[in-house]
């Protein structure tokens, strides 16, 4: 009788999938994009920094997993309800989560990217605002532009006489000045602190401190000598009432 053979079950090995972190691109065109990325990103965190509201720019935005081709690296996305850790790219399946708010910065090779492509993809994941900003304004009929999710497509927001739009998303004022785009607080109606103000504003608490602390070391050095002083006066005193006894 022929042996019985037990032969295993044959498992295919397989090959996790890269999801890459840099396409090696430069992050902007020029130094306007870049220092208009970075202090929207800057005061955008500021603004957000007791609140779960994850602030980012330029990683990776994947939005369909086991398909490294399907993703978007937006300048800025305000992620709600997300931890506030470091990531080398966003996988919206694994956070289970998606961006509320996208930012795009625009320029020469992505002004058409942005107002067509982009815009419907945006719109098809659902993210509920989305603005472009040119800090040229070479690019777009107007320098700032918002877009308010309605229904499964984008609707323009109308700015105010003074280019303001007002972001429900971001419960802010987004307002353009000069070659950066603006948070201002509704609730003080001040800008929110970019990243140079943000360093200016901690310097000269820092100094306020140190000013603080020197008058207070002044007026207990007062304090003491006074002490010192009537504790003088008066063993006088007594050493002359001790000669007149």
């Amino acid at each position: 009788m022929d042996a019985l053979i037990l032969e295993r079950p044959i498992t295919k090995k397989t090959t996790p999938i890269d999801y890459p972190t840099s396409d090696g691109e430069p992050m902007a065109e020029t130094e306007a994009h870049v220092l208009a990325i970075l202090q929207l990103l800057s005061a955008l965190r500021h603004f957000f920094r007791k609140q779960a509201v994850y602030v980012v720019g330029n990683i990776y935005l994947y939005y369909r997993e086991g398909d490294p081709k399907a993703r978007k690296s937006p300048d800025v996305m305000v992620v709600k309800n997300a931890a506030k850790h470091e990531r080398r790219s966003f996988k919206t399946w694994e956070e289970q989560a998606m961006p509320s708010v996208v930012f795009e910065i625009t320029s020469r090779d992505t002004s058409r990217e942005d107002t067509t492509s982009k815009a419907t993809l945006y719109a098809a994941l659902g993210i509920r605002e989305y603005f472009l900003f040119d800090p040229l304004h070479e690019y777009l009929d107007e320098q700032f532009m918002g877009y308010r999710l309605v229904g499964s497509e984008y609707v323009a927001i109308p700015t105010n006489e003074d280019g303001e739009i007002f972001s429900t998303e971001l419960q802010a004022v987004l307002r353009p000045e000069g070659k950066l785009l603006r948070v201002v607080d509704p609730q003080t109606g001040l800008l929110v602190p970019n990243l140079e103000e943000a360093v200016d504003i901690a310097e000269q608490e820092a100094q306020r401190a140190e000013q603080e602390a020197q008058r207070a070391e002044q007026e207990a050095q007062r304090a003491n000598a006074i002490e010192a002083e009537n504790l003088q006066l008066r063993a006088q005193i007594e050493a002359l009432l001790k000669q007149r006894s």
